[in-house]
């Protein structure tokens, strides 16, 4: 028999630690419906203004919902996390934060706040349509190693990983470090680019519902997922090639953001935010020595 539990807004923690109590306890096939904070713990609000961003205290991003124990979970197991159902909030943020993201010339602050009340999609400037995707940016498990352990960057049990793919009917597998898994969740994001350039997704609170079980004695190394990819008829796509795969990746997007600035009337500030938000970059080669090739790519219907 199924179970099905909740986990309330107010259980949630900062770091991954194998010493944090857990606040609820379930076993294998159970569910778990996970109310989701804001990534910043509501520093950023529906009142913010570009200003806010400079003022944020880092202390208080990610705080996770959790953690979950499972029981007959063990060290070098995989913990199969099935994502069953996300939703979010009426309303969420993008944000241009001064020396965060990939583009370090963007150095004054810009937060962008969309309206999230229709479930199917999102408007942007100019009537821009943005397919909502919910997804939580993290899940994880705690690590084997004592103390605290910053949430960013991800690693081999999960985390920050911000991987878009696993919105609803999507499978996450998470190598176990300790019993009982003491998975989290948290980050939930409306919609996202692969690569999340200007360092903020559409951020945003909201619910997950969750499936969980176990593969027993499974010696997985790093996290491994299932789900359906997102599919677009065409897409149109920016380049950058050097032969320095960081280099390239910033040309192709700045070159995106070159692009929808004059195309699409755009500040380079919002061209940059709506690249975060539906852009995807792709290593289109990395066997021609000296110089690597980097596509970034955006849905053509974004264009009409």
């Amino acid at each position: 028999m199924t179970n099905l539990h909740r986990i309330s807004k107010e259980d949630f923690h900062y770091y991954w630690s194998k010493e944090h109590k857990p606040v609820l306890y379930i076993k294998p096939g159970d569910k778990v419906r996970f109310e989701i904070n804001e990534v910043t713990s509501w520093q950023i609000n529906k009142d913010s203004s570009h200003e806010d961003l400079t003022k944020l205290d880092a202390k208080k991003f990610y705080p996770l919902s959790g953690p979950i124990y499972i029981e007959n979970c063990k060290e070098g197991d995989t913990l199969v996390v099935e994502v069953n159902e996300v939703k979010t909030a009426d309303w969420g943020w993008s944000g241009i934060i001064p020396g965060f993201g990939l583009l370090e010339e963007f150095t004054k602050p810009y937060l962008y706040k969309w309206d999230l009340s229709n479930e199917r999609y999102t408007l942007f400037k100019n009537k821009i349509k943005i397919p909502k995707r919910p997804f939580c940016g993290v899940m994880g498990v705690a690590p084997k190693e004592p103390g605290l352990h910053e949430v960013m960057p991800p690693t081999k049990r999960g985390g920050n990983m911000d991987i878009k793919h696993l919105i609803a009917g999507s499978k996450l597998l998470l190598p176990v470090y300790v019993d009982g898994a003491l998975f989290s969740l948290g980050d939930l994001h409306a919609a996202q680019g692969d690569g999340e350039v200007c360092v903020t997704a559409i951020e945003c609170s909201g619910e997950a519902l969750v499936t969980f079980d176990v593969i027993k004695n499974s010696k997985m190394e790093f996290p491994r997922y299932y789900s359906t990819m997102v599919n677009y008829s065409s897409y149109f796509t920016t380049t950058g090639i050097s032969d320095d795969l960081m280099n390239a990746t910033k040309i192709a997007v700045r070159e995106m953001i070159k692009f929808l600035s004059d195309t699409l009337s755009l500040s380079n500030e919002e061209a940059y935010i709506l690249c975060s938000v539906v852009g995807d970059l792709k290593i289109h080669e990395v066997v021609d020595k000296p110089n690597w090739l980097v596509g970034f790519s955006i849905p053509s219907h974004i264009l009409e």
